[in-house]
């Protein structure tokens, strides 16, 4: 069955180079492949494509996101490679330094060249 596999989430970007520079440089994450219509990244155990689209994303919603053991430190360090993180002030989500409080965890969010929202969590225990 399908939940015995590792899912490979695909993003769409209109600019592979600024994707590139993005979840490489930026974030750190390893190059797996690479060619003119798509780029392979690693993360931890998991691998996802950004693919060349000419549309890119619609949708603002979270495509994915990261489960970390110390968020404030990966945001320290995301902001010193100069990734922005979002600020949300609004009913039911409001965050405070790029970081919301929803209870359960602490959330924060960046969004990549081509319009993916990405979050990056830490559960509290």
């Amino acid at each position: 069955m399908l939940g015995d596999h590792p899912i490979y989430p695909v993003f769409l970007s209109t600019d592979l180079a600024a994707a590139r520079e993005f979840y490489h440089d930026r974030l750190g994450l390893e190059i797996i492949s690479e060619s003119p219509a798509s780029i392979d990244f690693r993360s931890g155990s998991t691998r996802f494509n950004v693919n060349l689209s000419e549309t890119g994303t619609a949708d603002t919603q979270t495509k994915a996101g990261w489960e970390v053991e110390d968020l404030r430190a990966e945001v320290a360090e995301l902001r010193e490679r100069g990734v922005e993180l979002q600020e949300y002030d609004m009913p039911g989500l409001k965050t405070v330094d790029g970081i919301f409080d929803a209870g359960f965890a602490l959330i924060a969010w960046v969004i990549d060249p081509g319009g993916n929202a990405l979050a990056i969590l830490q559960r509290k225990t």
